[in-house]
Formats: structure tokens, sequence, C-alpha cells
């Protein structure tokens, strides 16, 4: 019984699915290895790891809580445990507060910029829920979510922001919304159903020129985030290949198949250690 439960709060955080860990984990090492002057502090990558275990796991409880109505009307995620009614939303609070303050015991051993971008990013998590109900791009408000952790890697280092890192963030916004509508295509008809907005729905009738946009803009911000920081060329061979497995994640997309969905979309962790790898690299050389 014990057993059961346990496995029924890990599905609630969903750490039985670690990708999207890691979607959030990758901007923040690159915020720490652009600050890096050479190699990046074991101990800042080891410690934003765990904070993005911490508030990824945070934010799905929070998402679970305020959609579990929904939830219950799509066939992917009816079977959460509280669109399922497995567990109360009295105990998903009480975890969530636990996570918050698992967080929080992270958030305040950084700088005080630190501290006060991590608030903000906070803000924007609470607030994500609520845009697919008010419009058709949650998936810009989640590039804006998610990718703060570039912000703060940088701030860990730097007492102030740069043109760098903005260049970045820019970059992977953009790159946010293209993986994040290529996993909304999964959800198309039930959301349409539910009345769940999506930029799946938006782009439905071009979604690879939609994609070649979106992706062919996050590199550019990213090559000339680049240039001002003076990365060598080994940055720019790993930026072409990043490049390629866009390219691949676009021409190869069918937005009516499910798992071809998925299997895109999950092929953005080869992106974002790809673009930690070219960063690192190209520091370390220097």
């Amino acid at each position: 019984m014990i057993d059961a439960r346990y496995k029924t709060y890990i599905r609630l955080a969903r750490l039985h699915r670690t990708m999207p860990i890691w979607l959030l984990l990758f901007p923040s090492w690159w915020g720490i290895a652009l600050a890096s002057p050479a190699m990046p502090s074991l101990y800042l990558l080891i410690l934003f790891a765990c904070g993005a275990i911490i508030m990824r796991s945070a934010g799905c409880v929070y998402n679970d809580i305020i959609d579990q109505d929904l939830d219950a009307q799509v066939s992917r995620t009816a079977v959460r445990p509280l669109a399922a009614k497995e567990l109360s939303s009295k105990e998903a609070v009480t975890f969530l507060c636990v996570l918050l303050g698992l967080g929080a015991l992270i958030l305040f051993s950084l700088p005080p910029s630190v501290v006060t971008a991590g608030f903000i990013a906070l803000g924007l998590v609470f607030l994500y829920p609520w845009m697919k109900r008010m419009t058709y791009w949650p998936q810009l408000f989640l590039g804006f979510t998610f990718n703060m952790g570039i912000l703060m890697g940088w701030l860990c280092l730097h007492p102030t922001l740069s043109s760098v890192p903005f260049l970045f963030y820019g970059g992977a916004v953009l790159w946010t919304i293209g993986y994040d509508t290529i996993y909304a295509f999964q959800d198309r008809e039930d959301d349409l159903l539910a009345g769940i907005k999506s930029s799946a729905l938006a782009v439905s009738s071009s979604p690879k020129i939609f994609l070649c946009l979106v992706y062919g803009s996050a590199l550019v911000f990213w090559g000339i985030g680049a240039i001002v920081a003076q990365l060598n060329w080994i940055y720019w061979f790993f930026l072409i290949l990043i490049a390629i497995q866009l390219a691949w994640q676009t021409f190869f997309f069918r937005e009516d198949d499910a798992r071809n969905c998925l299997k895109r979309f999950e092929s953005n962790r080869k992106v974002g250690l790809l673009l930690f790898i070219a960063i690192v690299f190209s520091r370390l050389i220097n």
C-alpha cells in the first residue's frame, strides 16, 4: 500500500518521465558555461541539476492541481493522479509545499540577483497553466518560463546581465515554442474538443513552415550570441550539428502520428546537450 502511494506521488511529479528535466536543466547549464572563463563549476552544475529536478516536479504538481478538470477530458492526461482521483487536491498541495521548500533551500544559497530572478521564474510558473485558457500561444509563455535558468546561471557568476545571456535566452524561447508545439500535436484533437488552446491548433495548416521559422530564428539568436560572446570555431561546428538535428525534426515530423511527435520532441535533449558541449569546448580552447 505504501509502495503504491509512493509511486502515485512519483507519477504526480512526473519523475518517471525524466526527459523534460533535461530541457529545463540544459539552458541553466548554458548560462553557467557562458559566464565561466573556462570549465564551469561542477558545484553549480550539480546544484542547478537538483533545482531542475525539484522545480520541474513542483511545476508538474501545480499544473495538475489547476488542470485536473481539463486533464480528465484528454485521453493522454486522464490517467494522471489528480485527474483520475487517485490523490486529493489537499494531498497534492501539501506535496507542492514540500517541493517548494526544497527549492527555496537551493535558491537562497545563491547570490541575491539569482534569488530575484528565481522569484520571477516562480511567478511565471504559477501563471503558465492559465495561458492555455487565454491564448493559442501558451508555448510562448512556456518558453519564457522554462528558460529562466539561462539568466540565473549567468547571474551566479556575474552581478549583472549582458546581451549574451539575453540572446541565448531569446533563442531558447523560440526553440521551446518549436519543440512544445510538436509535443502539443499529440493532443490536438482532444484539446479542440475540450476547448484547450495551443500553438498546435494555431499552426495546424502549415506546421513545418512554422517549425522552420522558429527553429531557424533560434539558430540566428544563438549565432549572434556566439559572436558577441566571442566563441570560436568549435562552437560553430556544434551549431551546424544542432541545425541538422532541428532540420531532421522538422522534415520528418508527421503531425497525425503521436509516436512520431513524441520522438521528435524527445530528440531535443540532444540539442540542449550539443549546445552545452559547444559552449564549454569553445571556452576551454580559448
